[in-house]
């Protein structure tokens, strides 16, 4: 198909930099970057990433990026390369860094959001490697409604520690074998410099794989992009071929949200559950529904969890890491015996201009590996993340139950403003078996930030503890999170929900397999606490995260910061 003969400039936003004669000083600039004026004229498509310096996950994205580019220019589109941020959660872990990760999902949307709206660019193709950056770069596709398609910068290699796989959650947990003096100083010293050996984001379906998974399956990725590994050559195969469709679907006119619909979102569910993926999906599906305006809550991403079976055996809860599922069939092979068994729509339409039906018409399943289970005999019967609610949690909490043996807990409240208290609790091994260990105030708006908690988690793990104790909070928990650990907690603490308002010794109550959140507590008791409650002052009084904490809504809704598709009155693709 010649791009050329059948796109026309003259409908599409670059027409308001590049077309007739007012717009020669726009043109002028484009000159001065060495630009022809045939590929003025063309097209122009952003190309966007997140490369930076700041970890693995984002180091291979800039030369993914000028295969994607090579791509579009064999299509007769003009690529234009730009990037924006990443804050990477491994390394803003456990401290005050981590209040920036949430925030970001929502810089990245909104300088994608600008860069495209400040230079009118036709289309979109954006390469992302670490938790929030994948969701956000979508969340401005489906803002923008140009053409576009996502591209997932793979996943690093798993690291080799006398003989044994490991990847960075065995580290965090080395930290918890430490500190109880079941690891010496020397082991967990070499066990950091081999755990990451190679480019690309952290190799179990922790968030970033959980979110490439769903970028295939939400049809927003080209089928077998998101598995490949960032060392892999053939990610600048998937880079080339992402660039040449990309002009296909302008001139096909296939959009963002002509391909995420409610059906397509209910997708993404599925395979979240069925690999055991991240709780963080629970936040970044809502997110995503908001920005095109569908109603696709906490609640709704909860019951798609509850009627699917989890049938990926990917770490944290399982054996095996994102490079091995890719060599046996990828997510493909994941999503075809979902489809067969009733549990993915195949209707969806996709970046490759067919749909979901089609796109796995030709996968074969693979008898002869044990990563994938067929979907009729899975690992468990309901999905690797399950939903809660209760008296504790009016708005919905979550847990992911993948590799989890006992799914119900009761115990007495061990409670911690903070994050930083409990760790230090943890660490010193000030707590009880059988306790919930309660951590509070660390929601989208009193955290500000809602910020993870997987040095916390691992800790308890590394000292043998996981499934000795509950921790629930109205923060996140990481991917890499395993044990009875219970997030999105809502309404949140800072705005007097039920989690601020319980004490040291209130007994709660989880019940994974029921779906329940409870605290031993009369609705009277409750009333009365929240009348004597008081809210606490922001720890933050200006900046970024300040701004975030004003607009923020709730973890239920997708913790997001603007009205949505809902309440527009325009969109950017058609001006």
């Amino acid at each position: 198909m010649d791009a050329r003969t059948i796109i026309d400039k003259r409908s599409l936003p670059s027409r308001h930099v590049t077309e007739g004669p007012a717009r020669a000083p726009h043109r002028s600039y484009l000159y001065a970057m060495g630009l022809t004026k045939e590929q003025i004229h063309q097209p122009l498509v952003g190309v966007a990433s997140c490369w930076n310096e700041a970890a693995p996950c984002n180091i291979a994205l800039m030369r993914q990026a000028q295969a994607v580019k090579k791509g579009v220019s064999a299509a007769s589109g003009t690529p234009r390369e730009f990037c924006t941020i990443t804050v990477t959660d491994g390394i803003a872990m456990g401290h005050e860094g981590m209040k920036a990760s949430l925030a970001s999902r929502e810089v990245i949307a909104d300088s994608v959001e600008l860069t495209m709206r400040g230079h009118a660019y036709d289309a979109l193709i954006g390469l992302a490697g670490c938790d929030k950056s994948l969701p956000g770069m979508m969340m401005a596709m489906l803002r923008l409604n140009v053409p576009s398609i996502f591209i997932y910068g793979g996943s690093i290699l798993p690291g080799s520690f006398r003989g044994q796989p490991v990847t960075v959650q065995d580290l965090f947990e080395a930290v918890g074998k430490h500190s109880v003096g079941a690891m010496s100083g020397d082991d967990l010293d070499e066990l950091e410099q081999v755990a990451c050996p190679s480019a690309g984001a952290c190799g179990a379906q922790f968030t970033a794989n959980t979110m490439a998974t769903v970028s295939e399956a939400i049809g927003l990725a080209l089928p077998y992009s998101a598995g490949a590994p960032a060392p892999y050559e053939i990610r600048d195969r998937f880079c080339m071929a992402a660039g040449e469709q990309v002009m296909d679907l302008l001139a096909k006119k296939i959009r963002p949200r002509d391909i995420v619909t409610l059906k397509a979102l209910e997708n993404a569910a599925t395979v979240v559950a069925a690999s055991g993926g991240s709780t963080n999906a629970a936040l970044h599906l809502p997110a995503m529904a908001h920005e095109v305006g569908i109603k696709f809550d906490l609640f709704d991403v909860a019951e798609i969890f509850r009627r699917t079976p989890y049938i990926a055996d990917l770490k944290p809860g399982g054996r095996y890491v994102a490079k091995d599922m890719f060599e046996v069939g990828g997510i493909p092979l994941l999503m075809k015996t979902l489809l067969e068994h009733g549990f993915l729509h195949g209707d969806c339409m996709t970046v490759t201009g067919r749909t979901i039906a089609e796109n796995l018409a030709s996968v074969k399943w693979n008898p002869h590996q044990d990563v994938v289970r067929p979907a009729n005999d899975p690992i468990t019967p309901t999905g690797g993340v399950v939903g809660l609610q209760g008296n504790l949690a009016p708005d919905g909490a979550i847990v992911k139950v993948a590799g989890l043996k006992n799914q119900r807990f009761s115990g007495p409240a061990r409670c911690f403003d903070g994050e930083e208290a409990c760790f230090e609790a943890v660490t010193n091994r000030a707590y009880e078996e059988g306790e919930v260990l309660v951590i509070r105030y660390e929601g989208p708006k009193g955290g500000p930030g809602m910020r993870e908690m997987l040095a916390t988690t691992a800790a308890l793990y590394g000292q043998g503890m996981g499934d000795k104790v509950a921790l629930i909070t109205d923060g996140r928990f990481s991917g890499a999170t395993r044990g009875f650990c219970i997030g999105h907690v809502g309404p949140e603490a800072a705005v007097g929900g039920p989690i601020g308002l319980i004490r040291d010794g209130d007994i709660i109550s989880i019940d994974a397999i029921e779906g329940t959140l409870d605290v031993a507590l009369s609705d009277e008791e409750l009333a009365a606490r929240k009348a004597a409650w008081a809210p606490r002052p922001s720890p933050v009084g200006s900046g970024a995260i300040w701004k975030f904490a004003q607009a923020v809504g709730p973890a239920r809704e997708g913790a997001v910061t603007h009205p949505g598709g809902a309440a527009e009155t325009s969109c950017y693709a058609d001006i």
